[in-house]
């Protein structure tokens, strides 16, 4: 009997350490990624399959960048409709983030609608941007503030925060707190992408 236990214990062993050499020879096999269902993380991919590039502005320049997130749910309709489906998604909390953890962003109200390269989601110039990645300031979560063209002046694209403020203080526009918070992480900006 002793045997029998000895011979069975020796065959046991012997199909683990089998196994266990069969497992760490195997060669994957590689299932397509629109075959599985799963994401393709070779980044192959396309950001536009997930969340399209929107244009913006930062120094004179232009700036890629997504929507991922909003603190409201009027401004989480309006980009899920803008961007043609991507779900942009409600994180009221947002709204509580600390100050000093949010870089800003400015968006027109008014102003030129017609002849230029992009528009914001009102319909009017792109946003501007107060930095980008490398930035000192740089962080993806925004404070957005309002930028409208006061009655009587003469509306015309401001491509950076530098003529927006010299606008502000003509008494040109106006910038107003919104608060709202959004996720506005940029991935193209002059000079530099990721």
């Amino acid at each position: 009997m002793k045997n029998q236990v000895k011979f069975l214990m020796g065959i046991i062993t012997l199909l683990f350490a089998v196994a266990g050499c069969t497992v760490a020879t195997a060669e994957p096999t590689a299932v397509p990624a629109a075959a599985s269902g799963e994401i393709d993380n070779t980044g192959s991919q396309s950001t536009d399959q997930f969340a399209p590039l929107v244009g913006g502005l930062y120094q004179g320049g232009e700036v890629k960048f997504i929507h991922t997130e909003t603190s409201n749910p009027d401004v989480t309709a309006m980009l899920t409709e803008m961007m043609g489906g991507p779900q942009v998604i409600l994180v009221p909390e947002l709204a509580d983030v600390p100050p000093s953890a949010l870089a800003t962003l400015y968006v027109f109200t008014n102003g030129l609608s017609e002849g230029l390269d992009g528009y914001g989601p009102f319909g009017f110039q792109r946003d501007v941007f107060d930095s980008v990645p490398g930035d000192a300031g740089y962080r993806p979560l925004r404070n957005v503030l309002l930028v409208e063209w006061n009655e009587g002046q003469t509306p015309r694209e401001l491509l950076s925060v530098a003529e927006l403020k010299e606008a502000e203080s003509n008494g040109e526009v106006i910038i107003m707190e919104s608060g709202i918070v959004v996720n506005f992480p940029v991935l193209v900006w002059p000079d530099g992408s990721r």
